[in-house]
């Protein structure tokens, strides 16, 4: 095989991975835009949960899922160093408290939960 020096002639670079190709995508997101990125992750169980085909297991992960991000705001709210205005801090707990109940009610309304997640999604993109 002959080898060149001449960059034309050499081979292409290979594609960048798919985690070379998230990296870049997180690198130009800001942290809102990734903290909204957490609540759409979310809700990807409880969305597979809610079809009609639904496996058993979309519902544990998506609840447990939304329950762990919950269990994180509510401990971020609470916390006395948090910068947010303690007014908006009070009504995140509100929320908190609303979607951890529904997380573990008999019957937890994923639409619910769902439509939360989608809505604090919303507004952290905007």
């Amino acid at each position: 095989m002959m080898q060149t020096s001449d960059p034309a002639l050499l081979p292409a670079s290979p594609p960048a991975t798919a985690a070379q190709g998230a990296a870049a995508y997180r690198r130009r997101l800001t942290p809102k835009q990734m903290e909204a990125e957490v609540f759409t992750r979310a809700n990807r169980y409880i969305r597979l949960a809610l079809a009609e085909d639904a496996h058993p297991l979309d519902r544990a992960r998506g609840l447990a899922d939304s329950r762990r991000l919950w269990d994180a705001v509510l401990n971020l709210v609470q916390d006395p160093d948090n910068a947010l205005p303690a007014a908006l801090r009070a009504s995140l707990a509100s929320v908190a408290h609303a979607v951890l109940r529904e997380c573990d009610a008999p019957e937890p309304d994923l639409r619910f939960i769902a439509t939360i997640n989608d809505n604090i999604a919303a507004g952290l993109w905007s």
